[in-house]
């Protein structure tokens, strides 16, 4: 194996970072794009610097294992909560907001459109037409007070 590695010299590592890339194509999954990488780029650093092909094992070694990490970061997924904090969480979002009762609320609860939606209101009895403040959400139903 040795000989192998003495005879074809840097242009062992060429050839495997290519085939493991064209092996990432047929079988996706980024893992052998970065071991891919770390072939290619001992093979770059050995026609640049004659050494030996046991230092070119190690740098292999160490590039392959630095790709886990380097991956890792990259992949992350960009979420950003503080872009969209009520994503999924509609009535998080109306608290504390103002709307305009359009029917009155009669025996502490009624109904309240925001939108295209209808929301199931308690609060104080109050007439229709009145500003209200929701102060308390809890699953589809929101408290109000007079705001």
């Amino acid at each position: 194996m040795t000989d192998m590695f003495v005879s074809l010299g840097t242009w062992n590592w060429l050839i495997f970072g290519f085939i493991l890339m064209g092996l990432e194509v047929l079988a996706p999954g980024i893992f052998l794009f970065w071991l891919g990488l770390a072939a290619l780029l001992v093979g770059l650093i050995s026609f640049a610097v004659a050494i030996s092909w046991q230092i070119q094992l190690v740098m292999f070694a160490i590039f392959a294992a630095a790709a886990v990490p380097v991956w890792r970061r990259l992949a992350r997924p960009k979420s950003d909560a503080s872009a969209s904090p009520f994503l999924n969480k509609r009535a998080d979002a109306l608290l504390g907001r103002e709307f305009t009762l359009e029917k009155p609320i009669v025996d502490g609860s009624g109904t309240m459109r925001i939108g295209d939606t209808v929301w199931r209101v308690a609060g104080p009895d109050t007439p229709a037409g009145t500003r209200v403040k929701v102060v308390q959400v809890d699953g589809a139903n929101l408290t109000v007070a007079a705001a």
